[in-house]
């Protein structure tokens, strides 16, 4: 069936987002969404049959140019440490609506394990192959520490990629920090944390990390540092 023709898609998909943020998924009612569109509640169910279908399309809205970017972004024509300083900066220029839907994403994922499943089967298929990938290139070439489980990589990639980013974006400003709110060298600075302390690759002749060796107790002192008796 044709659909009609005009705007009115995404006049629910933004009224849908804006909902959803105030309301969550649960407790936004279509009726709602419907009246914020200026069309019906059967119009919304002419494009999106359930509530569930409606925010996978709110993400997607979104996702489809940041995955087109990422995969951009980490595409194997720069060294390993230069694509992800790519995905950094991208990640970086995220505008209002991507943080918008970035935290609907986070909140929803929290509170609903049917939405997380979908979220996680949604980027299984999109972006988690791609950084995946560039993960075990660094391992391959050695550009990241082969000690490491690709799992503790994954983390640490995603976790400095996207968590200050938005940290500073969403409260930057109102912490008690030196400098800029947004510093126009964080992506370096991520990178560097990366490549110079959590994946860095260890050198060869490096000793191994042991715990101090505990000096023996002193005279007329215990293991335990009380003072034991002595003999008369």
């Amino acid at each position: 069936m044709v659909r009609p023709k005009g705007d009115i898609e995404d006049r629910i998909l933004r009224a849908a987002r804006e909902r959803f943020l105030l309301e969550g998924v649960a407790g936004a009612s279509l009726r709602s969404v419907a009246r914020d569109a200026g069309t019906s509640i059967g119009m919304i169910y002419y494009y999106f049959p359930t509530k569930e279908v409606l925010f996978l399309a709110v993400v997607e809205a979104v996702y489809e140019r940041v995955l087109r970017d990422i995969e951009s972004a980490l595409a194997a024509d720069r060294s390993v440490r230069e694509r992800l300083l790519r995905l950094y900066e991208r990640i970086g220029r995220l505008d209002s609506e991507e943080i918008d839907v970035l935290r609907l994403i986070v909140r929803e994922a929290l509170i609903s394990t049917e939405r997380r499943e979908r979220l996680l089967e949604r980027f299984s298929r999109g972006h988690f192959p791609v950084v995946v990938r560039t993960i075990l290139e660094g391992l391959s070439d050695g550009s990241l520490d082969r000690s490491l489980h690709p799992l503790v990589l994954l983390s640490s990639v995603i976790a400095l990629g996207a968590l200050p980013p938005v940290i500073v974006r969403l409260v930057g400003g109102r912490l008690p920090l030196p400098g800029p709110a947004i510093p126009s060298e964080l992506p370096n600075q991520l990178i560097s944390a990366l490549f110079g302390g959590i994946g860095a690759k260890r050198a060869p002749d490096a000793p191994a990390r042991t715990s101090p060796t505990p000096s023996p107790p002193r005279i007329g002192q215990s293991s335990r540092g009380l003072k034991t008796p002595r003999k008369k």
